[in-house]
């Protein structure tokens, strides 16, 4: 199962201030300095550096010699903020970033995030910002990385969330800040993804996005939050299970408890829905997590949540897909709570309609995802009362679910059959391909929802119901297809199962796979 990755972030908008506008401050640091910088050269850089230190060092002395008299060392902060916005045009010379850790500028330049005036805290902030855009470290790969690790080995994680607990929202300055401050560590993550862990390892990072993601009310800071707690989680097992420590789970679950029902006013808050969703199905990767999260009811609230058919209709069937994965707890919560009914009107095709849901992607990813949530409870629920309800489903309605299974069934194989088709044109074109990518374009292609939907005419076929078995038979038979067709799909999953839950999963997995095969 996978999680959505593209986490794509627009400039801050200051509530709906023009990215023009924006970037005003970097055309004015450019104007000013052009009298002083023709050109962008070494000894240009360290002219910069040199005037940014003496004025540094202007206003330590004067705050020593004054500290009770902000009248005294003001004007020496009104320069050092003017140095600061020329050190802004370093981002259009990215290859001189080794030069400028050279001159052990970037000690000087962090120290300032601790400044006394948040004003100029604020301004390191956005100078980061700048100098770490995505844009500009495009194709700056070692610039960046020397860059970035002089950054990290300087503590700018630690004083940036430092600084951020001291700014606030209410000021559409500190707020500006707020926003760039994540920037810079989402930019640092993409030049270095081990920061991820690290900013979770020495801040507190994790508690400040929390703590913002709770807040009731909407605005671009929140989203970021989410879209950044994302990021943090995504590929990281430790990050994740610090994260379920911290009661993350339960908090998570309540933000998107907001939506259950009503649906985001806006596309911006759209998102931050669809991230907060993101963070809730990394959460769920651990089995600890997802302990949490049937004890803190999010079985329940996720079944809350298609009740309502609002917007968040769909991600809630993702979620309690990612709970109930090899995880029985879940499976037979969903069950106690009436979760049946609910689940399998969205397998026969009864989905809210509106018109993000009207595309046909859209469709055919929550029918991929429902399937995947039927083939985990019948891994999840073996034997009992519970099993009973599940199996019953399938004879209501003249077995109109099994209809629906074959239908699928013939969809998904026709898919996989033409990019079968496909690949082997393409050897013949002479471009290679090992049996391994083959296979995974396969599966992309449709391989695994159909693997699954043998894997669930397999739990049916082997309960031993009569009519069951007999409704198989009779649509196979329909579509031309014998058993063995069923169990040829079934016997590339068995020998394709992983070894990434250690050997003896794998060995009980193809164990049950092979007793569905056999029962064939």
């Amino acid at each position: 199962m996978e999680v959505s990755d593209t986490h794509k972030r627009k400039r801050y908008d200051g509530d709906n201030l023009m990215e023009a506008e924006v970037d005003l401050s970097l055309l004015e640091a450019v104007e000013k300095s052009q009298s002083a910088v023709d050109l962008l050269d070494l000894r240009t850089l360290k002219k910069l550096v040199l005037s940014f230190e003496r004025r540094l060092k202007e206003n330590i002395e004067a705050r020593l010699k004054y500290p009770d008299q902000p009248e005294r060392f003001a004007d020496s902060e009104v320069e050092l903020h003017e140095e600061l916005e020329k050190l802004k045009i370093l981002a259009g010379a990215p290859e001189l970033y080794p030069e400028l850790v050279n001159l052990n500028a970037i000690p000087s330049i962090l120290n300032l995030l601790s400044h006394d005036n948040t004003d100029i805290a604020i301004d390191v902030v956005h100078l980061l910002e700048d100098l770490t855009d995505e844009d500009v470290l495009e194709d700056n790969d070692d610039p960046a990385r020397i860059l970035v690790d002089s950054l990290i080995e300087n503590n700018v994680l630690e004083l940036l969330v430092q600084n951020l607990q001291r700014l606030s929202d209410k000021d559409p300055d500190e707020m500006s800040a707020i926003y760039n401050t994540l920037a810079s560590i989402e930019n640092m993550i993409e030049v270095k993804p081990a920061v991820a862990e690290l900013v979770c390892e020495r801040t507190k990072l994790l508690r400040w996005l929390l703590a913002k993601i709770k807040v009731r009310e909407f605005d671009s800071n929140k989203q970021y939050a989410s879209e950044i707690l994302a990021i943090l989680l995504q590929n990281s097992p430790a990050n994740q299970k610090r994260l379920g420590q911290m009661n993350g789970v339960d908090v998570v679950l309540q933000a998107v408890a907001m939506y259950k029902s009503k649906d985001p006013k806006t596309s911006d808050e759209e998102e931050m829905l669809e991230n907060l969703f993101d963070c809730l199905c990394c959460l769920l990767m651990p089995l600890e997590n997802k302990e949490r999260f049937v004890k803190a009811e999010g079985v329940e609230l996720m079944i809350i949540i298609m009740k309502q058919k609002k917007s968040a209709y769909a991600s809630a069937i993702r979620a309690l897909d990612f709970s109930m994965t090899k995880y029985p707890p879940a499976c037979e919560r969903f069950v106690d709570v009436l979760g049946l009914k609910t689940a399998f009107a969205a397998f026969m095709g009864k989905i809210p309609i509106s018109k993000k849901n009207k595309k046909e992607r859209y469709q055919e990813e929550l029918e991929e995802r429902i399937v995947s949530l039927i083939a985990s409870l019948f891994g999840g629920i073996l034997r009992g009362s519970r099993r009973e309800r599940l199996l019953s489903k399938f004879v209501e309605n003249e077995c109109e679910k099994i209809d629906r299974l074959m239908e699928l069934y013939i969809r998904y194989s026709d898919r996989v059959k033409a990019e079968t088709q496909r690949l082997e044109q393409l050897e013949l074109d002479d471009l290679e391909m090992d049996e391994e990518e083959k296979y995974n374009r396969r599966l992309e292609s449709g391989l695994y929802t159909l693997q699954l939907v043998a894997v669930i005419l397999g739990h049916l076929w082997c309960s031993e119901h009569s009519q069951m078995k007999a409704r198989i038979e009779l649509l196979l038979k329909q579509q031309k297809l014998t058993k063995k067709d069923i169990k040829d799909i079934l016997q590339e999953y068995h020998d394709n199962i992983g070894d990434l839950d250690g050997a003896e999963e794998k060995e009980r997995a193809q164990a049950r796979i092979q007793k569905i095969i056999s029962s064939f």
